[in-house]
């Protein structure tokens, strides 16, 4: 199969499109990011990166937390004006008509309007060139009750969760399957024994 070879870029899509709420109830702020995962599993960790230059960097090295909103297809137009918008000329929560509420462990407003919301804590902030990496300590996490299934299953599925992909936002597909199913053993249905049919 042909292939090209290009120069080195940021190419591993798709990524999350998240929501960064930031500053403080009194002075609220979302900046949309996609540089954004889970680096650690105990303690629970995440990052960020974030170009100097953007007005969510002061504000959240100097609360030293932020809260990753997950966004959802409702919130897709919210989640593209937040990333070309800036928080230094509009409030982008009235803009937006969308809900500035506490979080339970930073000064750092949560968005209601999202399924889930991360309360995070920055641990150490790395200088990596045109961006700069807030790591964080993920604190609490806040998600949506009617999203829990009667058997008590979060099911993130039902929000319409969205992805960024090369300039793009995308809902998600069809589930081709579960975490371990490559691996997982076919159960056998028992054979039911040979009887010999009786002579008449």
């Amino acid at each position: 199969m042909p292939k090209q070879e290009w120069k080195p870029g940021t190419m591993v899509y798709p990524v999350p499109a998240a929501m960064i709420s930031c500053g403080t109830m009194d002075q609220p702020n979302i900046i949309t990011i996609a540089w954004t995962g889970t680096i650690c599993t105990a303690p629970a960790m995440t990052y960020i990166s974030l170009r100097k230059e953007r007005y969510s960097y002061d504000l959240i090295k100097h609360t030293g937390s932020f809260v990753i909103n997950l966004t959802t297809k409702s919130l897709v137009k919210a989640t593209d004006f937040c990333g070309v918008k800036s928080g230094r000329d509009i409030d982008k929560f009235k803009h937006l008509d969308l809900t500035a509420i506490p979080s339970s462990f930073t000064n750092t407003p949560m968005i209601a309007e999202s399924p889930v919301n991360i309360e995070c804590k920055i641990t150490q902030v790395i200088e990596l060139g045109s961006h700069d990496m807030f790591l964080a300590e993920v604190l609490g996490i806040t998600i949506e009750e009617s999203l829990i299934d009667a058997s008590g299953k979060f099911r993130l599925d039902l929000a319409e969760p969205i992805a960024y992909c090369h300039g793009a936002y995308y809902t998600l597909g069809d589930q081709l399957g579960t975490f371990g199913y490559s691996i997982r053993k076919k159960s056998k249905k028992k054979k039911k024994p040979y009887k010999q049919p009786r002579l008449k």
